[in-house]
């Protein structure tokens, strides 16, 4: 990377560290330990198609050319009796088998926009329908977090998500770029990136990169046995979320997103453009799984799309935007190997949203309030989620205890 280039991309290094972060400025009472993992499914998965809901009668009817049948060639995995898993998704029905894996049917947003940009940043922001929220939950919530790491909340992508604004984060395109160049003290990247930020975020900068030093020391890159990532990029950077979570460098909230789901065209069943997207996508949070090992008890991996789409597909074998949504979990402490739906009915016109989509029965801050709570430790979520109720009997319970 030469100096030019360097200094133009400044502005994102200097958003990747946050707003001029205080990493000692914590509230008490943050679980220590435990890391919570955030992926965000950029352009609305189709959770009928992830973990399609085999008992409905009127499944294959509105979805002809892309349903998953039940038996047969291209079946979907079977779960629990009334709900399947794709079958490009295999790698994670082991961690369903042992509990450490769930799905959570109708969960979404209250707002009812159709926007992907306007969806994306009231989940990202915690503040549905507000466009005016400069921050994001997460880093509201990092806020909250013991600890002095300046690792403790780090996006593996190359510019902080909005979800993670307003906290003491970092962001890093990989691990890779974010090493220090050069044998000489102050040279390569780590004197460029001296001279190029302001003064007030110096200091900052250098804890970042004694915490990579920290982890070069460790060096962590072994896989555990089974472990296999494909060689993507949202694959890379799952394995790179477990190297900071087995190097011990006080990680707590791990950002990634992954897109393509959008699929309004030739969407397919368990071939196809869908498939291919779940293949990589499965694959890599498989490995992930498994390459935690024990420390699986610690991470709880939420993953989240912005809605779902359409219950009928359209004339171009595909879906288009939709309401509910599918939430993926996946953790050692959590009670896992179920399909949660709550307040489902079924897919007739009636029991659907504007008669087209699936409803909204689970607001997704209630989800991710528990997760921040049951997980993290979070005591208060008023800031977090402001305006909501974060109501625990309206969490879908998902944690064990």
């Amino acid at each position: 990377m030469d100096r030019r280039c360097f200094l133009q991309g400044a502005s994102l290094a200097a958003v990747g560290l946050g707003y001029a972060p205080r990493l000692l400025n914590a509230a008490e009472g943050a679980a220590p330990g435990k890391t919570l993992v955030f992926i965000l499914m950029r352009g609305a998965a189709d959770g009928l198609s992830l973990c399609p809901p085999l008992q409905e009668a009127r499944y294959p009817e509105v979805r002809p050319t892309i349903h998953l049948p039940a038996s047969g060639e291209g079946a979907a995995l079977k779960l629990d009796g009334a709900f399947g898993l794709h079958p490009a998704l295999a790698a994670l029905k082991p961690f369903y088998d042992d509990g450490t894996l769930a799905a959570l049917h109708q969960v979404g947003s209250p707002d009812l926009t159709r926007s992907h940009f306007d969806a994306q940043d009231f989940l990202e922001s915690g503040t549905p329908g507000v466009k005016r929220t400069e921050d994001g939950f997460l880093g509201r919530s990092v806020k909250q977090l013991t600890g002095a790491s300046p690792l403790k909340a780090v996006a593996l992508q190359p510019s902080l998500p909005r979800v993670l604004m307003g906290g003491d984060a970092v962001a890093m395109g990989s691990l890779a770029e974010f090493r220090i160049q050069g044998t000489t003290p102050g040279g390569g990247f780590e004197g460029m990136y001296r001279q190029a930020l302001d003064q007030s975020l110096r200091g900052t900068g250098q804890e970042a990169f004694d915490a990579i030093k920290v982890l070069q020391q460790k060096d962590p890159r072994s896989l555990a046995p089974g472990a296999t990532y494909p060689t993507g990029p949202f694959g890379r950077r799952l394995l790179e979320i477990a190297q900071l979570i087995k190097a011990d460098v006080g990680l707590r909230v791990a950002v990634t997103d992954v897109g393509g789901w959008d699929t309004h065209v030739a969407q397919g069943n368990a071939k196809g453009l869908l498939a291919n997207r779940l293949q990589d996508f499965g694959d890599a949070l498989g490995a992930f799984l498994q390459d935690l090992g024990p420390r699986r008890d610690q991470v709880m991996v939420v993953a989240l799309t912005e809605f779902g789409r359409t219950v009928k597909e359209n004339g171009n074998r595909g879906t288009d935007h939709g309401h509910g949504g599918l939430a993926l979990v996946a953790g050692g402490g959590l009670r896992g190997g179920r399909v949660l739906a709550p307040g489902w009915r079924s897919l007739r016109e009636e029991h659907l949203h504007e008669g087209r989509d699936v409803p909204m029965t689970t607001d997704f801050r209630d989800l991710l309030g528990e997760a921040l709570t049951r997980h993290l430790g979070l005591r208060d979520l008023r800031d977090i989620f402001p305006g909501h109720p974060n109501d625990p009997r309206k969490w879908p319970g998902l944690w064990k205890g």
